[in-house]
């Protein structure tokens, strides 16, 4: 946990201390957790937005671009209640976003998803894909297109292996929502939409087919 407030740091860490399952280490300085990070594993990070030594927004930016951190899902903290802060969290990799203030019982919630989504998809690392041009290693974290590495964030792999996985049919993005972030189907829906921009610009609009008033459809080999 990254998070200078002592108040509500205190408060998270109790709550999840409660629980009996988690270990917690909490972070005042982001430059400082940044180094704990990069020295030993962690499952998952909350990170608020405004600390004191380095912008929330550049911290996850920097974790989410490190082979040794990136599959590390984070839940950003914030007070920052416009779209456009949540929406550039989300395009540099944020796995999830909560306001301040929130309840101690969605954050346990957002929690669980999170480490229960990232044990499942420990579980199938050997899993590869391959169209001709567009080369998926799940087990990896790589995609390479004609040949050249691609980064993405973790979203936006686990959104691209949702499509791969269903290829020739439409994954709606009620769909994607529950499978990837378990929203409600009325709830941040133009996140989808912004993955799926990155990805098309990263790997070509002809790949990604959205299918008007239902969803998208990967195309195999861009059509």
């Amino acid at each position: 946990m990254i998070e200078d407030d002592a108040d509500i740091a205190y408060t998270i860490r109790l709550n999840l201390r409660k629980e009996k399952r988690y270990q917690v280490e909490h972070y005042v300085s982001g430059l400082a957790a940044l180094a704990a990070l990069h020295e030993k594993p962690f499952d998952l990070v909350l990170l608020d937005l405004n600390l004191p030594d380095i912008d929330g927004l550049a911290l996850c930016r920097e974790l989410k671009r490190a082979d040794e951190t990136r599959k590390v899902p984070i839940i950003m903290l914030t007070a920052r209640v416009e779209e456009r802060d949540k929406l550039i969290g989300f395009e540099i990799g944020a796995d999830d976003y909560i306001t301040k203030p929130f309840s101690m019982r969605e954050l346990l919630a957002r929690v669980h998803a999170q480490l229960r989504r990232a044990a499942a998809l420990e579980g199938t690392e050997d899993e590869t894909f391959e169209d001709g041009e567009l080369k998926v290693d799940r087990g990896r974290f790589e995609v390479r297109l004609r040949g050249e590495r691609v980064h993405l964030t973790k979203k936006e792999f686990d959104l691209l292996w949702l499509l791969i996985r269903s290829r020739g049919r439409v994954v709606t993005r009620d769909a994607i929502l529950a499978r990837l972030w378990d929203y409600d189907a009325d709830v941040e829906t133009r996140t989808v939409d912004v993955h799926i921009r990155s990805l098309r610009r990263k790997l070509g609009d002809e790949r990604i087919e959205t299918v008007v008033g239902l969803g998208y459809r990967y195309r195999d080999g861009g059509g």
